[in-house]
């Protein structure tokens, strides 16, 4: 272009999401947003030791406030790279080094039996339902969209 080079490049990050040259894997932001969560848990966990440790709320807080929205950002976009068993495991492991300070349980104690001794819903979930949050707001409207409201115990099935 104007009688210079063009570089081509493999991966681009745009609006905080990283783009490789195929569009599809996400596998570099999925990397790059594991080691910014896992940087501030340890940095956190850190802190904590020298104030003799953070009770369950203030942990839970920084769950909610810190991690979940670094999990979450652009998660309509590459919500479909979370099918992929090692991406999933590379989310959960994150997950898991919370639910571990905020339950104070060992290393040995199972993922599903943290988030269910927290509290918290698993990231996984919480991901997909952002996405479909985002299609539901601002989303097409073309396609159906299959919605699950509990009422009760019987559970109704809604199409949009």
């Amino acid at each position: 272009m104007n009688y210079k080079p063009l570089m081509q490049v493999y991966r681009l990050k745009y609006l905080g999401i990283i783009l490789d040259s195929k569009l599809l894997t996400f596998r570099e932001n999925i990397i790059a947003m594991m080691d910014k969560c896992s940087k501030l848990i340890f940095t956190l966990s850190k802190s904590a030791k020298l104030n003799w440790g953070l009770n369950y709320a203030a942990l839970k807080n920084i769950y909610t406030v810190g991690i979940i929205p670094l999990l979450l950002y652009g998660s309509p976009v590459w919500v479909n790279a979370i099918n992929k068993a090692s991406y999933k495991l590379k989310i959960t492991r994150v997950e898991r080094l919370i639910n571990i300070r905020l339950a104070r349980a060992y290393r040995t104690v199972s993922n599903e039996a943290l988030c269910f001794i927290t509290g918290l819903t698993p990231v996984d979930i919480k991901i997909e339902e952002t996405a479909q949050l985002y299609q539901l707001t601002r989303g097409s409207r073309k396609e159906e969209v299959k919605i699950d409201q509990a009422i009760g115990n019987n559970t109704v099935c809604t199409r949009l």
